[in-house]
């Protein structure tokens, strides 16, 4: 396969994974802290979920669409190397992550997935671990987990295929 190939592709997935977090992150500040955080189901109307679309619709929105949808060619980079918003309500890249590696990319920013392998690739994803609490980011992760309902790639259900590589790089503990 062409090394261009290869690093479009490859810069592609970066920032979409970026822009996601980003959104993500948004999402965050709507739960309150000590609601369970664990997988939500689609169909609930749980705490968690309200909290997640207020913040989808009163913060995220403005970036990512009102229903999770993303910017028109978030695929393709901008001039100075950012993505634009990418769609988080599975029409994305977002489910091919595992929590673990969402969490980080909202807590530390999506500068933490720039690689100096690949030149020109900029992450425009703020860092909101100093906004949100642990709890309110795993909420917020949850939440858009929950858009993804019903949705599949080549057959298979990607809340599963997502839960799947979770396994190996699960949330992180509170504190970690």
């Amino acid at each position: 396969m062409d090394v261009v190939l290869v690093r479009g592709r490859v810069v592609a997935c970066l920032a979409v994974a970026a822009l996601i977090a980003a959104w993500v992150a948004m999402t965050a500040c709507a739960s309150s802290p000590g609601e369970d955080a664990g997988s939500v189901d689609p169909g609930s109307s749980t705490p968690a979920i309200g909290a997640g679309q207020r913040i989808l619709a009163t913060t995220c929105a403005a970036c990512h669409g009102e229903a999770g949808q993303g910017q028109p060619d978030w695929h393709v980079p901008n001039d100075d190397g950012t993505v634009p918003p990418p769609p988080l309500n599975g029409d994305g890249h977002t489910w091919h992550h595992p929590d673990g590696f969402l969490y980080r990319v909202v807590s530390m920013g999506g500068r933490i997935q720039e690689d100096p392998s690949v030149p020109g690739f900029k992450s425009a994803m703020p860092a909101f671990g100093e906004q949100f609490s642990h709890e309110e980011i795993i909420e917020a992760l949850e939440y858009v987990k929950s858009l993804w309902a019903g949705k599949t790639s080549r057959g298979l259900p990607i809340l599963e295929s997502q839960a799947f590589i979770s396994e190996r790089d699960p949330y992180p503990a509170d504190g970690e």
